[in-house]
């Protein structure tokens, strides 16, 4: 059973994500909670970055440098990272958004043109992350909140 922190954190990146165009906002927040760990991660509390993203070659917000765990090697290890400070989460979505559409990843152009949910985080998650059980625990997440998120759809139209 999900908290009330967890419930009200999902409601409201449901919100930023369909606010940002998203194309699945229910499982783009099923995302963020696995991404954020709810919510309690640095990364979000210190940079409003949901998705991990990493600074570009030129950067549009401000740096933020903070230890990551990545596989490498079929090992887990922790490096430092320059990732994005957004000014909200709203910018964290808008920007991955973007990013999908820019990079010419045949898993993100598969992502955008998925005709479910389910199929948009299996194929997003073949590169989006080093964490090759990420599609499963996303769905996981969808699967436990599904009425949840069926609400904040109903609430949010």
């Amino acid at each position: 059973m999900a908290s009330l922190e967890q419930l009200q954190f999902l409601d409201r990146v449901h919100s930023a994500a369909r606010l940002a165009n998203h194309v699945w906002p229910e499982y783009a927040a099923c995302e963020a909670a696995l991404e954020t760990a709810w919510g309690t991660s640095q990364l979000y509390i210190r940079g409003n970055n949901i998705f991990g993203e990493k600074q570009h070659v030129d950067p549009v917000f401000l740096t933020l440098k903070l230890p990551t765990r990545e596989m490498q090697a079929g090992q887990w290890v922790t490096v430092q990272a320059d990732f994005i400070w957004f000014p909200s989460a709203n910018e964290s979505f808008v920007m991955r958004m973007k990013t999908l559409r820019r990079l010419g990843y045949p898993e993100y152009a598969n992502a955008l043109a998925a005709s479910t949910g389910e199929e948009f985080v299996t194929e997003v998650s073949k590169r989006w992350s080093t964490d090759l059980e990420r599609a499963a625990k996303v769905l996981a997440i969808h699967s436990a909140h599904k009425d949840v998120l069926a609400a904040a759809v109903k609430e949010q139209v």
